[in-house]
């Protein structure tokens, strides 16, 4: 199962304790959390806000600068939508709905590549330690301690694209199935990334991060390539085995970044080293509450990985079971056509009677469109 180096009750700094299981971290984090709850006789609103006030630190500036960031990307997404995304799926001759939606998938795949490739510079190419080591996010933990600069910026960036998201998801996004859902997970990730900085936990706020944009590049690669397998009218092998590999990848990533590595790694941290470090932590509770509400998240969005995975088993088409269904004739015929290319082509040579009873119109991906000589 692999380990890591922990600090374990009565055990000094460095020493090595093994990686916990499943069992182990539910029954230490359930007495922890259950003993700290009970030894919390004056915990209540008074005293919250109190704590609120003596541990929370973040300027007016720092604030300031989130929304001029959350703003920049949502023009930055804007004009390369119209500048770059939308002339390539044109010039790719996409389907009209893939074409419609390879601009949100292009710029997600663009941020997610970035900041997760700075996410990872931090954790494995620097003096910190806290994938190899998670109990060391709070060794040394003080109210309003500085933040590191290269931290700073990964919250910079990372807290502003979310303050973004709430307002993409809702206005500039495909609207589907779990998109409410998606909305209550930026809510709770920008509340985790705020209040986080704010209460000086960045240190386990970049091993999040990290954790989970992998997931979201694999992700956006997949349905770029899905989109490109049936481009121009034709058939293009290459995307599609591109688009197999990418949903393999992303199913088992995300299973062992976000239900195995996750609540392993970072729960235990916070549930049960970070009292160990410092008894009196600050909102013990609300953060770990945000927590254990986006790995029940995590839970919910792999269900529809394996509606995915036995959609694959049982041969049907590779798309992304979150979209809402087209209407059954309309999905079934685009079905027939990504199975078989050859269907566009020959419809194209079909003689006269035949074009006037399809009306010269052709069905792809659900959608009803002119045919094009």
């Amino acid at each position: 199962m692999g380990s890591y180096s922990g600090y374990s009750e009565g055990a000094g700094a460095g020493e090595v304790e093994p990686m916990p299981g499943y069992v182990d971290l539910i029954s230490r984090a359930s007495v922890t959390m259950w003993d700290a709850w009970t030894d919390c006789s004056s915990c209540g609103l008074e005293l919250s806000k109190q704590t609120l006030l003596d541990n929370a630190y973040i300027t007016c500036m720092e604030i300031a600068l989130f929304f001029f960031c959350a703003f920049l990307w949502t023009q930055m997404r804007r004009g390369l939508t119209e500048i770059l995304f939308k002339p390539l799926a044109q010039w790719c001759r996409m389907l009209p709905k893939d074409a419609a939606n390879m601009p949100e998938s292009a710029w997600k795949l663009v941020f997610y590549t970035m900041s997760w490739s700075y996410s990872t510079h931090l954790l494995f190419f620097s003096t910190y330690s806290f994938f190899h080591d998670p109990p060391s996010v709070f060794y040394n933990w003080k109210s309003g301690m500085p933040v590191p600069t290269d931290i700073a910026i990964a919250y910079l960036i990372q807290g502003s694209f979310y303050g973004h998201s709430i307002y993409a998801t809702v206005y500039m996004d495909a609207w589907r199935k779990d998109s409410a859902v998606m909305v209550v997970h930026h809510i709770i990730t920008l509340a985790l990334i705020i209040f986080s900085y704010a209460f000086r936990y960045h240190n386990i706020g970049i091993l999040v991060l990290f954790l989970h944009d992998i997931n979201d590049i694999q992700l956006e690669f997949t349905k770029l390539n899905i989109y490109l397998k049936s481009r121009g009218g034709g058939y293009h092998l290459l995307n599609d085995v591109l688009s197999n590999m990418g949903s393999i990848s992303f199913s088992i990533t995300w299973f062992w970044f976000r239900l195995y590595w996750f609540p392993l790694k970072v729960l235990y941290a916070t549930c049960v080293s970070s009292l160990q470090s410092v008894p009196n932590i600050p909102f013990y509770f609300f953060f770990n509450g945000l927590l254990l509400a986006l790995l029940l998240m995590n839970i919910y969005w792999f269900l529809f990985i394996v509606v995915f995975v036995v959609k694959v088993l049982q041969m049907k088409e590779v798309n992304d079971v979150r979209e809402y269904e087209d209407e059954d004739g309309d999905s079934t015929a685009a079905a027939d056509l990504l199975r078989d290319p050859k269907v566009l082509k020959n419809d194209d040579n079909d003689d006269a009677g035949h074009c006037h009873s399809t009306q010269r119109k052709h069905v792809q991906n659900g959608i009803t469109k002119e045919k094009h000589l």
